[in-house]
């Protein structure tokens, strides 16, 4: 039933676009180019212009206009398409230079505020007004934004055309860079010999024009398809390496990633007590260098750890705190991951509420963002979770789902001790086990 408020708001609606509506082109331009310059003004005037945009990140003062830059691209936009042929040239350019000026300066306040859904919108909006380099890193921006918020065949698209446009204009350090992030979408997506390849073209550009950083990036995300894949060795020397350039290049930052992802590597080899010291040491970089995304990260990958070691008032705490971080930044790929560890805590510990909650909302997450390798593992633990409960159909249906992703994605020896986990779970309840996935 429609409340009074509700109609009310609803016909202001209508009476409002009827409005608009009545105006003619040239009247409407004319008033969305005062909209424009009003706001400009109350807000202290055009923005500075930033240095051409491209690959290396850098940092970009803040400007008065800075939260209302959408709403400016915006009405800059409308006066100069509702103009037609009445509107004047020179203030028609003016118009076309402020909305990519405040186009640029939104998405990277959506950027910094990681709202890559709308990240994602700005930056291919700027591409259309934009050329040459900037128009190829303004996709490249724009792919990432959108693999970050989950539009995965949006992504590629974007990311692809960047990569183009870079490998047409014979920009071979930015087609690296932009390889390299395409090779981390398809390695997510699960295309594992073609992110791989991609990953060394990218590497051997890199080395090509001597782009030391951008080396030592390509190493660390080569080295953890290594380990996601099981060849560890090859993995460790790839950290080791990534490491080592970050060090030298003064990079702080990518230091304390490739830490983390060097104490996963040592967690996965046995390797506990180095591990354990070793994400200390990432996550005091993360706080010195303010880098909360890789803080969350590395929170939630050291609390797996601590409860594989059954040390679990420990590992609680620093999955909550993961959480708390990764609701901060909107990182919703990596909440996703840490709410399904969580719930095989929970699981663990016979808290049965809170585990089907945390499962159930970490598989919504996978499958929002398409973290098809996460969604498989964690279908599988909550299938366990099923069977204990007595849901043994329920049970089966999410096993034979996420075997069959993880068919996709991991190896032979991660399928076996799958199976083996089911096989263990079904005698405990008492019921027969489940059908083996045929290979």
């Amino acid at each position: 039933m429609v409340t009074s408020e509700q109609a009310y708001l609803f016909r202001h609606a209508l009476l409002r676009d009827a409005a608009y509506q009545l105006h003619l082109p040239g009247d409407r331009a004319r008033l969305h180019a005062l909209a424009f310059a009003l706001i400009e003004d109350l807000c202290g005037g055009r923005a500075p212009e930033s240095a051409p945009l491209s690959f290396e990140e850098v940092a970009v003062a803040s400007h008065s206009t800075d939260p209302f830059a959408q709403e400016l691209a915006e009405h800059a936009g409308l006066a100069q398409s509702l103009a037609g042929n009445e509107g004047e040239g020179l203030e028609i350019l003016d118009l076309r230079a402020a909305q990519k000026l405040y186009l640029r300066r939104a998405a990277e306040v959506a950027e910094k505020g990681f709202q890559d859904d709308a990240a994602h919108g700005l930056w291919q909006r700027h591409a259309d007004l934009s050329t040459g380099e900037e128009k190829a890193e303004s996709f490249r921006r724009a792919g990432n934004a959108a693999r970050a918020a989950g539009r995965l065949a949006i992504a590629e698209s974007l990311l692809e055309r960047g990569v183009a446009l870079h490998r047409n204009s014979g920009n071979r350090r930015g087609e690296g860079i932009a390889l390299g992030n395409l090779a981390s979408y398809r390695k997510e997506s699960g295309r594992i010999e073609q992110a791989e390849s991609d990953f060394g073209q990218a590497l051997a550009i890199h080395r090509e024009v001597g782009d030391r950083r951008a080396e030592g990036l390509a190493l660390g995300n080569l080295a953890n398809l290594h380990q996601d894949t099981g060849r560890l060795e090859l993995a460790e020397s790839g950290y080791q390496q990534a490491l080592q350039i970050h060090r030298q290049c003064g990079d702080r930052m990518f230091e304390g990633t490739a830490l983390g992802n060097l104490a996963l590597l040592y967690e996965h080899l046995g390797r506990v007590e180095e591990a354990g010291s070793v994400y200390e040491q990432a996550l005091a970089i993360h706080r010195e260098v303010g880098n909360r995304r890789f803080e969350g990260v590395t929170l939630g990958n050291l609390a797996v750890l601590l409860q594989n070691t059954r040390r679990i008032e420990q590992a609680e705490r620093a999955y909550e705190q993961a959480l708390l971080i990764h609701r901060e930044v909107g990182n919703r790929w990596s909440e996703g991951v840490t709410r399904g560890n969580l719930a095989t805590l929970y699981f663990g510990t016979g808290r049965n509420d809170l585990a089907l909650r945390n499962f159930e909302q970490a598989l919504a997450l996978h499958r929002h963002v398409g973290n098809r390798r996460f969604e498989g593992r964690h279908q599988c633990d909550y299938a366990e979770f099923l069977i204990a409960l007595g849901r043994i159909d329920d049970a089966r249906r999410e096993w034979v789902a996420g075997m069959a992703l993880m068919g996709e994605l991991v190896g032979p020896r991660k399928l076996q001790s799958r199976i083996s986990a089911m096989r263990k779970a079904c005698s405990g309840a008492g019921v027969p086990a489940f059908e083996e996935p045929r290979a």
